[in-house]
């Protein structure tokens, strides 16, 4: 098999491929330039590429950044989004990532990015398979409400609160869970008048 034919391959199973994946098989990132030169694969951004008959979804920018920064999980109004907890549009995409990792260099789309410490990163992340394109890591509703309340002076505490009432009326989230998670973010006595006012 070609390499031309390797990477169409991959292209194929993954919809969307970085630069930098092709190491793992031997292949130079370079052809993925040059086949892009060629017309045979599409470049969507810097360094992430698909084939030409890629069918962009309504996560497109998701696929975008969850290739270029593997190891961020989508957050706050990115992740109430996904889950349907919000009327809000967010006109960036935002992004944690562990405290200690170098902000990712993204021209497009626009990212908020939230440094998370070690202890807290790992809790809730859930991974979302998608027909094509990458596995998304997003927050599970509780930990993204959670979230909200923690870093409620960067999102507004009314969203918030509405992502409190969405969860609890969508049955996406449990008390218990909640609290768990809140207690992780340190926002138990924050979140907990607002949490008995509606269950």
């Amino acid at each position: 098999m070609t390499k031309r034919q390797q990477i169409q391959d991959l292209l194929s199973r993954e919809g969307v491929l970085r630069a930098h994946d092709l190491v793992e098989y031997g292949i130079a990132p370079e052809y993925l330039s040059m086949l892009a030169d060629e017309g045979v694969v599409e470049r969507l951004a810097r360094g992430v590429y698909a084939s030409p008959d890629y069918e962009a979804t309504e996560y497109f920018d998701l696929v975008i950044v969850q290739k270029r920064v593997p190891h961020g999980v989508f957050c706050l109004l990115t992740a109430l989004q996904f889950h349907g907890l919000t009327t809000q549009i967010p006109g960036n995409v935002y992004l944690a990532i562990e405290r200690g990792h170098r902000s990712p260099a993204i021209e497009w789309p626009p990212l908020e990015v939230f440094r998370i410490s070690e202890s807290q990163f790992d809790a809730g992340i859930e991974e979302h398979e998608l027909e094509s394109g990458p596995t998304l890591r997003v927050y599970s509703p509780a930990r993204t409400i959670a979230d909200c309340f923690k870093f409620r002076n960067q999102v507004g505490l009314d969203i918030a609160i509405e992502a409190l009432h969405d969860g609890w009326n969508q049955k996406k989230v449990t008390v218990d869970d909640l609290m768990k998670f809140a207690e992780i973010c340190r926002v138990k006595n924050v979140i907990r008048p607002y949490l008995q006012a509606i269950v």
